[in-house]
C-alpha cells in the first residue's frame, strides 16, 4: 500500500485531486479510501481501470461539495482531521412521475435541484422545466408503519411499463448529466422555429420525433411512452394511495419540496431514494400539442390524480364529468397506440411541416373579419339578483340591474335609475371570485370576497343562466385581475366556461350503449372515494354514459386539454397551503400561495379572510433567525407571518416563483435565467 502526503496549506485541489487521478490510471493502482485530505492510500493490484472523472470530494460534516478545485484546502477551512468521501457524483434515484409511475434516472447529486430538475425534463422531453420541481414522498399517518421491503413491493407493482431505456445497453437507468454525450441539445427544444413533433389530433410522436432526443437515452428506446395515458387498472392501487382527509393534512405534504437552491446531498437525499417528479407551480406557460404532448399528458395524470385522491374539491356533476373524459380518453389512448404501431412506416416532411407551421405563425392564425371599436371598453347590463350575507338576517336574493364597466359593478334599483346614483357600487380588483353552479338545479351563482380595510365583505351574485353566467363570470374573474373585458383574454374566458357547463350537462334521451361498452366501465377507477359510497357501481356507470355523449367527439389531445381546462376552472385549483401564525394571531390559520395572489384563509373551513395580490406588492423580506415572512404591500400594508410545520424558506421559495414565472414572454429568448431564478427564491445565496 502506498501513501501520498500533501501540503494542505499550499496545494490546491486542482493539484492534490489530479496527483490522485494520475496514480490512478496506473494499472496497478486502485483508490481504497480518503479519510483524511493529507493523506490518499492507494492498494496495489492488478484490478481493471475505472473512469474516476465523475468523481469530486463531499464534506459530510459541513453538507457541502468541494468542486472549487482551484481553491486550496485551507479555503475551504479543512483541518487535517477532516474527513472527506471521494464519491461519484451521478447516484441513482427511483423517480415518480406525475402519473404516479416509476423510472429508475441517474442524476447530478452535487447540482443544485432546479439544475437537476431542467436535466431530467429535458430528457423526457419536457418543455418549461422551471414549472416542476422535486417532493419527498408523503407518509400516510392513518398506517401504521409497514417495513422497508414492503413499500418497496408496493413501489414496484407501479413501476412503468415500456422500453424507457436504450436497448442493449445493459443497464436499467436513464442517464441524466453532461457526462454522457449532449443529452440536452435537443434541437428545437426551446425554439421559436420548432419542427412539430406530436400529431395534434391524438399526440402520437411523428416519426422524425427521434431526432430531437439527440444521444438521450430515449432516443433508442420508446419516447412517446411519457406521452401516453395508463389506465389506472385496479381500484386497489387507488385504495393504497394516501388521501389527505382535510386542509391541514394537505398543507403538511407541502412540507416536502426539496430547496431549488440546494444539491440533492445537501438535503440528505440517499442513492435509490424515491422522490415525486410533480408540477409545483400553477402557471403553465405556452402549452402547445405539436411539441407538448408528454406535458399535456404528464399534467392531465397530476391533475387526474388529484381529483381521485380527493386532494382538491368539485361537484357531483364535475366528478362525473371528469371520469366521462377520463373513460374517453383511456379508450382513445389504446385506439392510438394501435394505430401509432399500423402507420409506423408514414414518413412526414420535416421541411414541409416546418414551413406550414411558420405560416401559421406567420399569418397569425384566424382572425375576425369585423373588428370592434378598439377604443370604447365592453360593458355589461342586465338584471342580476345580489345577496349580502349578514349575521341573523333571514333575507335572500334582491333584484338589481347591475352594469359592468372597467372593473366595477354599480347596482341599481331599476333599469330607469341608471343614471342616477348606485345603491351600491362594488370595485373587484383584488378580490376572490368562486363559482357556485349546479346545471340540474338550474344555479348560478358567483360568489365575491371584496377586500375591505377590516378584511373581506362577501357578496353573492345570481344570473339566470348559462350565457348571462359565463359573461358575468368572465368579466369578474378579468377584474379580480385587474383587466377589463377589452382585454384580448375576454371572449375566450366566456367560450371555456359556456364549454366547461356544456360537458356536465344530462342527455334527458341517453343513446341506448351497447352491453359490452358498459362492461367496459370500472367506475371504482374513475370516481373518488366519496361518490363509490354514496352511490352503486351501476348508477356511477350510467351517469358517465350519460355525461360520456358531451365529450364523445373530442380527440384524445383535446380531451386531455379540457380535462386540464376543467381542473384550472375549479375553485381551489393553484393554491398551495401552509399551516402557519400570523404577526398578532394567537391561533394557527393557513396561507395559501397562488399565481397572482397571498391568500390567509381559515383552517377548519378553508374560506378566504383577506387576499393580497402580487400586483400591489413592493417586497418581501424573511427574518431567518426567527423565520418569520413579512410582505409589504401598496398603501402601507404589511403581511408577517411565521410557518409552524415546514421551513420559511419553502414559502420565500414559491413566492419568488410565481414572480420569476410572471416575468415568462413568447417574444423573449427561451432559455432559463438560473441566475435570476436564484435571486428570487434563495434568499441567503
Amino acid at each position: 500500500m502506498g501513501r501520498i502526503q500533501g501540503n494542505r496549506q499550499q496545494r490546491s485541489l486542482w493539484k492534490a485531486v489530479p496527483t490522485a487521478y494520475q496514480l490512478l490510471k496506473h494499472p496497478a493502482c486502485k483508490l481504497l479510501q480518503m479519510g483524511h485530505v493529507s493523506a490518499v492510500f492507494l492498494q496495489h493490484s492488478a484490478d481493471v481501470k475505472k473512469d474516476w472523472s465523475d468523481h469530486a470530494l463531499w464534506w459530510e460534516k459541513k453538507k457541502t461539495w468541494l468542486l472549487k478545485t482551484h481553491w486550496t484546502l485551507d479555503k475551504y477551512g479543512i483541518q487535517a482531521d477532516a474527513k472527506l468521501q471521494f464519491t461519484p457524483q451521478h447516484k441513482l434515484l427511483r423517480l415518480q412521475l406525475p402519473n404516479m409511475k416509476y423510472v429508475k434516472v441517474k442524476v447530478n447529486f452535487s447540482d443544485r435541484v432546479f439544475k437537476a430538475v431542467s436535466d431530467i425534463c429535458k430528457t423526457f422531453n419536457i418543455r418549461h422545466p422551471e414549472e416542476l420541481s422535486l417532493l419527498r414522498k408523503p407518509r400516510d399517518p392513518t398506517k401504521k408503519k409497514k417495513k422497508k421491503l414492503d413499500d418497496q413491493c408496493e413501489d414496484e407493482a407501479l413501476e412503468l411499463e415500456g422500453p424507457l431505456i436504450t436497448p442493449g445497453s445493459g443497464t436499467d437507468v436513464l442517464y441524466i448529466g453532461p457526462v454522457k454525450g449532449n443529452i440536452y441539445s435537443s434541437p428545437g427544444l426551446y425554439s421559436k422555429t420548432m419542427t412539430p413533433t406530436y400529431d395534434s389530433h391524438d399526440g402520437s410522436p411523428l416519426s422524425p420525433t427521434s431526432a430531437w432526443f439527440g444521444d438521450s437515452a430515449l432516443s433508442e428506446g420508446n419516447p412517446g411512452i411519457l406521452a401516453v395515458s395508463q389506465p389506472i387498472t385496479s381500484p386497489e392501487i387507488l385504495a393504497k394511495m394516501y388521501k389527505p382527509q382535510a386542509l391541514l393534512d394537505k398543507a403538511k405534504i407541502n412540507q416536502g419540496w426539496l430547496d431549488s437552491s440546494r444539491s440533492l446531498m445537501e438535503q440528505e437525499v440517499k442513492e435509490n431514494e424515491a422522490l415525486l417528479l410533480r408540477f409545483k407551480y400553477y402557471s403553465f406557460f405556452d402549452l402547445n400539442p405539436k411539441y407538448d404532448a408528454i406535458r399535456i399528458n404528464q399534467l392531465y395524470e397530476q391533475s387526474k390524480w388529484a381529483i381521485l385522491l380527493e386532494e382538491i374539491e368539485c361537484t357531483e356533476e364535475e366528478m362525473m364529468m371528469f371520469a366521462a373524459l377520463q373513460y374517453h380518453i383511456n379508450k382513445l389512448s389504446i385506439m392510438s397506440s394501435e394505430n401509432h404501431l399500423n402507420n409506423s412506416d408514414k414518413e412526414v416532411d420535416e421541411v414541409d411541416a416546418a414551413l406550414s407551421d411558420l405560416e401559421i405563425t406567420l399569418e397569425g392564425g384566424k382572425t375576425s373579419t369585423v373588428l370592434g371599436d378598439i377604443t370604447s371598453i365592453p360593458e355589461l347590463a342586465d338584471y342580476i339578483k345580489v345577496f349580502k350575507p349578514k349575521k341573523l338576517t333571514l333575507k335572500g336574493y334582491k333584484p338589481y340591474w347591475c352594469t359592468f364597466k372597467d372593473t366595477s359593478i354599480s347596482c341599481y334599483k331599476s333599469k330607469e335609475e341608471s343614471n342616477g346614483t348606485p345603491a351600491h357600487q362594488m370595485n373587484l380588483r383584488g378580490c376572490e371570485v368562486t363559482p357556485d353552479v349546479n346545471i340540474s338545479g338550474q344555479k348560478f351563482n358567483i360568489k365575491l370576497l371584496i377586500p375591505v380595510a377590516e378584511g373581506m365583505n362577501e357578496i353573492w351574485l345570481r344570473c339566470d343562466n348559462e350565457k348571462q353566467y359565463a359573461h358575468w363570470m368572465a368579466a369578474c374573474r378579468l377584474a379580480s385581475k385587474g383587466k377589463t373585458m377589452a382585454d384580448s383574454s375576454y371572449n375566450l374566458e366566456v367560450q371555456n366556461i359556456l364549454s366547461f357547463l356544456k360537458m356536465q350537462h344530462l342527455n334527458p334521451d341517453p343513446q341506448l350503449m351497447p352491453e359490452q361498452i358498459t362492461t367496459d366501465i370500472n367506475p371504482e377507477c374513475l370516481v373518488s372515494p366519496r361518490y363509490l359510497k354514496k352511490y352503486k357501481n351501476k348508477q356511477i356507470t350510467a351517469r358517465i354514459l350519460e355525461a360520456h355523449q358531451n365529450v364523445a367527439q373530442m380527440s384524445l389531445i383535446e380531451a386531455k386539454m379540457r380535462f386540464i381546462q376543467a381542473w384550472q376552472s375549479l375553485p381551489e385549483f393553484g393554491i398551495t397551503h401552509f399551516i402557519a401564525r400570523f404577526q398578532g394571531g394567537k391561533k394557527e390559520e393557513l396561507i395559501g400561495i397562488a399565481y397572482n395572489r397571498l391568500i390567509r384563509m381559515d383552517a377548519s373551513t378553508g374560506d378566504a379572510i383577506k387576499t393580497w395580490r402580487f400586483s400591489n406588492m413592493k417586497q418581501w423580506n424573511v427574518n431567518w433567525e426567527i423565520k418569520m415572512v413579512t410582505v409589504e404591500f401598496a398603501d402601507d400594508v404589511r403581511v408577517s407571518f411565521i410557518c409552524t410545520e415546514v421551513d420559511c424558506k419553502v414559502v420565500h421559495e414559491f413566492i419568488g416563483g410565481y414572480i420569476f414565472l410572471s416575468t415568462r414572454a413568447k417574444d423573449q429568448n427561451e432559455s432559463l435565467d438560473e441566475e435570476m431564478f436564484y435571486k428570487l427564491t434563495s434568499g441567503w445565496v
